[in-house]
Order: structure tokens, then sequence, then C-alpha cells
């Protein structure tokens, strides 16, 4: 995978150089392949309000209650939810257990505020919302842009921010002396973030994964995102995003990710995450998306059909 990827640094105009692990550098070793596969929640759930952690018994029901909820094999619920399940649990790699930091178990990845839950949203946001959801079941698929950008193979919840999904839950990150490149493994999503103290780009230039620029703090790693499309969607958080990320090598086989979201046009406060990381020796494979296969064609052909069949409905996003 090195290899490839140095080839792709060099053609997107970066200078190649010594990965920093082979370098005399004070910064810190933040390479390697690590998995973010975890059942802990975004927000906090109910039954633990007001508690930062799970007990060991509250943690293993939690599991229990997700992974059962979510088998893709259950066959309890007719033939169209049997359909609506699609694909097999055996391609799903959500994790088996919340994560552990400093021995214990978080009941949330929101750290802040201190309830584990995400600001309400504006009222300009919510708005937004619904005008969204309204413009989508008037347009479901008129076209390839009516589409989401999973589906469009643009962007997916593997970041910016990085946050867990049904599977591909790996992200490599490479270091050198005056860049990093954080490459996630779902939608084979690779950001170069420039480490040499230069700004943002112009407010006017956008980019799916927005502008990232990064430094070091000690033993963290920085990188502070801006210039997002009006297109990009992260909880309803659009082209105002700014977010700050930080990984920080907190032992051989852990590197915990944190990231704050401010977006005073979606959120009434800025809100912050955790979750750790765990080193893997696995490899991340190529991932292909449509460019192999006739899906978003296949959605447009069904919505052509319903459409003659009086039922132009596409309830499935």
């Amino acid at each position: 995978m090195v290899r490839p990827l140095l080839m792709f640094i060099v053609a997107a105009g970066v200078t190649a150089a010594a990965p920093i692990s082979a370098q005399k550098s004070p910064s810190p070793d933040l390479e390697g392949i690590w998995s973010f596969s975890t059942l802990t929640p975004v927000e906090r759930p109910a039954e633990v309000a007001g508690r930062s952690f799970f007990t060991d018994a509250e943690a293993a029901a939690f599991e229990k209650r997700t992974i059962e909820g979510g088998d893709r094999d259950r066959r309890d619920g007719g033939a169209a939810v049997d359909v609506a399940r699609a694909v097999n649990d055996y391609w799903f790699e959500r994790g088996t257990h919340v994560s552990t930091m400093n021995g214990r178990k978080p009941s949330s990845m929101v750290m802040d505020p201190p309830d584990g839950r995400i600001p309400p949203q504006t009222p300009d946001a919510r708005a937004r919302a619904a005008a969204r959801v309204a413009d989508n079941r008037a347009h479901p698929a008129d076209g390839p842009e009516n589409r989401s950008l999973q589906e469009r193979c643009l962007s997916f919840n593997a970041g910016p921010p990085i946050l867990p999904g049904p599977y591909n839950n790996y992200v490599q990150l490479f270091q050198f002396r005056d860049h990093v490149i954080i490459f996630t493994e779902m939608i084979h999503d690779a950001r170069i973030v420039p480490l040499d103290g230069r700004p943002h780009r112009s407010p006017s230039i956008r980019q799916w994964l927005g502008d990232s620029v990064g430094h070091y703090e000690g033993a963290t790693l920085v990188v502070d995102t801006t210039n997002f499309t009006d297109k990009t969607n992260f909880r309803g958080s659009r082209e105002h995003l700014h977010l700050t990320e930080r990984f920080t090598r907190a032992d051989e086989n852990t590197l915990l990710y944190e990231f704050t979201v401010d977006d005073p046009t979606t959120f009434t406060k800025p809100w912050t995450a955790m979750l750790p990381m765990t080193k893997t020796n696995d490899r991340i494979f190529e991932y292909a998306c449509h460019e192999g296969n006739h899906a978003l064609v296949d959605i447009l052909r069904g919505a052509r059909f319903q459409e003659k069949a009086g039922t132009p409905e596409l309830r499935e996003r």
C-alpha cells in the first residue's frame, strides 16, 4: 500500500520525502493502520444519563442489545423487512464491544457537553433539514445529483470527522517531513495535510473533504479543517463547518482521536467527541465503490419504473 500512495503523493504535487519514522524528528510516531470499530454510541443512552461511563454489566447489556438489534440475518419482520436488511451480517464489522479508555468504558463518544449529547440545532438548521426532506421526497432520483454523496462515491461517514460505520473502519496515517496523509478505507478518501504553517485556501475554494492544515502540539497532531462544500452534510452542518481533530499516541497499540465541531449556523454551541483507535496488522484493500458496478444506474432505472407505475417515492436513501 505504501508504494502506490507515494506515487499518488508525487502526482498530487507534494514533495515526497522519507517517512517520518525514518527521520530524526521530535514529532510523535502516529504511522500505521488503525481500527476505529466500536459499539460505543456517539451520544449517551438514556439509561446511563448523567454518567460518563458504563459499568461492566451495563456495557455487556448494551453490547448484547446493539448486536442483536443490528443483526441483518434475523428473519422476524416479514419479507419487506428482510429485503430492506439487504446485505448479510457477515459483511459488517461494527465491532463487538464498547471502547475502553484508561480501564473504563465511556458511555458516549461525545465528551463535551458533559451530558454526552450533541447540542440542539439552531432554528435555521432545523428549517434547512425540513426543506431537505421535502426536496428528497419531491425529487428522490431525478438524476444522480439527487442521491447521497455515499451512493455517488464522493464521501462517506469515515470523515472528516472520522466516525465508525457498518464496515471499512480503518484509517492509515503516513507521516512526512512537511505533510501527513490521512487515508481512510471507506471510499478511498485521502487527505493530504500540510504541516508547513501555510494558511487555509481562499474561502472561494470548496472541497468535499474540506481544506485541512496541521501542526504538532507536543505528542499530538492537530488538524484544522474548513472550506467544506454546501453539499457536504455532517449531522446538518455544511459549508460553515469548522473541524478541529487531534491525534495522540496513547501507547503502542492505542491512538486517541478527538474532534471538535464548531458551526454556529447549525449547533447552539461547539461539541467534542473522542474515541480510541487500535493498531492493527490488517491491510487496507481497494474500495472500488460504483466504478465497477451498476448500482447507481439501477437506482435511477428503478425510479423511472416507479414513476411509470404511479409510485414515484423512493423511500430508502
